[in-house]
């Protein structure tokens, strides 16, 4: 595994046992944590998805548009990743069931600037999903019905603990505002996400991510070509993204021209682009949420990590 080079702040084990036991919030964000997870598998299960155990190592794995340290394990002279999204596998699980969904820890070594954003860990869970033969505004629709479901039972469930955090926490309304993100950019310049999400009171889906910004295997769009057929769920009260998906390519020459715009290895994708030339590869939509993230904003809390035990932020280390 390669290792980050600068030594970054030792967390202390007793001191953070300690933190553990004198701040409820931990306490009580595991609580609204754990009703989190159960709801949205009763919510999935409901809608007929099948859930799989999540890959934590694999020959391949999402690639990112941004600069994170690589983490990969050398076993028996071979090259394992570890997973940064199982976006590749969640492809290959709509061959097998239609509509799945896993619980997927993942591994990103971000830059210790990114410490300050209350959004980001190194060590994290997403609740991944994908759907054969899905379009954008399936997933869309799909995830502002488990938002308004999930977010709907925990009030009833967990008023008082939510209201000790989050007072004007409320369940949002369907359909959830859009805005594409050349409109975005034009009304509020660079820093458009951030703004969208200070300025907001209920959640916004930001739409049409330029094809330069986004990894290759977001579906390029037919009709505006210098956009994708994706999207991100931008949380109000200024907590940011929260959801990130689209559709799918999955046919063979253009998942290579994408990559090669990117400006990708091809032979670091070779078991994938295998799939693909084969044909298997079909039509498909999908999304990972942020468990600790959605956690943060049903509670209000100032960090993601409040939201679990052992959490890892960029720069630290810790047990």
């Amino acid at each position: 595994m390669e290792l980050v080079k600068k030594e970054g702040r030792k967390v202390d084990s007793v001191e953070l046992v300690e933190k553990y036991l004198k701040d409820e919030s931990y306490k009580d964000a595991l609580i609204i944590q754990s009703g989190i997870i159960g709801l949205s598998r009763q919510f999935l299960h409901n809608e007929g998805f099948v859930e799989y155990l999540p890959v934590i190592v694999s020959t391949i794995t999402d690639p990112l548009n941004r600069d994170v340290f690589e983490a990969q394990i050398d076993y028996y002279g071979h090259k394992y990743y570890i997973t940064k999204s199982m976006i590749v596998q969640k492809q290959v699980g709509i061959l097998v069931h239609d509509k799945i969904f896993s619980f997927s820890p993942n591994l990103r070594l971000e830059r210790e600037e990114k410490a300050q954003s209350g959004r980001h860990l190194i060590d994290f869970v997403q609740l991944d999903l994908e759907v054969k033969n899905a379009k954008r505004e399936d997933i869309m629709s799909l995830m502002e019905d488990l938002i308004i479901f999930v977010i709907n039972n925990l009030l009833q469930d967990h008023s008082e603990l939510i209201k000790k955090y989050h007072p004007g926490l409320s369940v949002p309304k369907k359909p959830f505002n859009r805005i594409s993100v050349k409109e975005a950019k034009k009304r509020f310049g660079d820093d458009y996400e951030k703004i969208i999400s200070e300025k907001s009171t209920e959640p916004v889906w930001l739409i049409d991510m330029p094809i330069e910004e986004r990894e290759f295997y977001d579906k390029q769009n037919p009709l505006e070509p210098d956009t994708l057929l994706d999207f991100d769920l931008i949380y109000p009260e200024g907590f940011g993204e929260g959801i990130s998906g689209g559709e799918r390519e999955y046919e063979y020459d253009q998942i290579v021209k994408r990559i090669k715009l990117k400006g990708n290895n091809l032979d670091s994708y070779e078991d994938y682009l295998k799939i693909a030339r084969k044909g298997y590869l079909r039509p498909s939509a999908g999304c990972g949420i942020g468990i600790e993230r959605f956690t943060r904003y049903i509670m209000g809390l100032e960090h993601v990590e409040k939201t679990r035990l052992f959490a890892k932020v960029p720069g630290q280390f810790s047990i």
